[in-house]
């Protein structure tokens, strides 16, 4: 495929669903409506703004709901193409046994930050649904960032994301309960921080009001975004998203179409699937 630097262009978004045995059906389901029912142009509905490829270690994979999902390709063949892909969306549902297996995503969620690293010239965005988050806290991604998970797990949560930071002798992360859900390296340039009412630091000691809402795509803000800007980020710019429980990964995908195709299809996706979107926090972005 061509290389790209940002979704910007009216193609295809490249979108990844990893999928672990025991997956919760919803975190997948969910999302994936979102996504592949946005549009580049709401008049041209040829114009799907998403392609969404199925990863999993076996050709069928079973949720913990009895259903079963055919994947289109293997792990193996997911690390192969893993540059290939703009987003990597991990789900929750049998963490426990991937935790205590170490079995995969987690090596693939490791793999996909390390590119970002290695190429910080292209956008990327790695989303965790509900529990999903767990992987993340277990390979030190959120050190030094700001997340949630679905508040019935938030002590576990801490916990790994605590551990890791031990571990790996890096900063803890923000665990964030009150959000449905979190976006850390949002790419805009946007200007001084001190005069830039939507700003959340993380030395603040108030949380940001869940009043604050929405976001713009880039093809709408009319800002360019600076490549030098997320190489300094932490994991080289990578997009980090975390959400709540089955619902709130629907709104995060709503806020991922909302920044890679327009604010106007996210809101389409959304009056579509009669959904009221609740918008969740930006750290350090704009949110308005």
């Amino acid at each position: 495929m061509a290389h790209k630097t940002s979704a910007v262009a009216d193609e295809p978004i490249d979108v990844l669903f990893a999928l672990q045995p025991g997956f919760n059906l919803t975190d997948f389901a969910g999302p994936l409506e979102v996504l592949t029912t946005s549009l580049h142009d709401l008049q041209d509905p040829t114009s799907k703004a998403f392609e969404v490829t199925i990863a999993s270690g076996e050709p069928k994979v079973l949720s913990e709901q009895g259903v079963i999902i055919g994947s289109q390709v293997s792990w193996k063949e997911a690390y192969d193409r893993l540059s290939d892909f703009d987003v990597v969306v991990v789900v929750g549902g049998g963490t426990d046994k991937v935790l205590k297996e170490k079995a995969e995503p987690l090596g693939l969620i490791t793999a996909f930050s390390e590119i970002q690293k290695g190429d910080p010239s292209r956008e990327r965005t790695l989303l965790s649904i509900c529990t999903g988050s767990l992987f993340l806290a277990q390979q030190g991604i959120l050190s030094g960032l700001s997340a949630t998970t679905h508040p019935d797990y938030i002590t576990k949560f801490e916990i790994l994301c605590s551990q890791a930071a031990t571990r790996d002798l890096t900063e803890r992360t923000d665990v964030v309960e009150d959000a449905r859900y979190v976006v850390n390296n949002l790419r805009f340039d946007l200007g001084d921080e001190d005069e830039n009412p939507y700003i959340r630091r993380k030395s603040d000691d108030r949380r940001p009001s869940n009043a604050r809402k929405g976001s713009m795509s880039l093809k709408g803000s009319g800002r360019r975004e600076s490549i030098a800007r997320r190489a300094a980020m932490r994991l080289g710019g990578l997009r980090v998203i975390t959400s709540g429980g089955v619902a709130a990964g629907m709104d995060a995908a709503l806020y991922l179409v909302s920044v890679m195709v327009s604010e106007e299809s996210a809101n389409e996706v959304a009056r579509m699937m009669q959904l009221t979107w609740t918008k969740g926090i930006v750290v350090d972005g704009l949110d308005v």
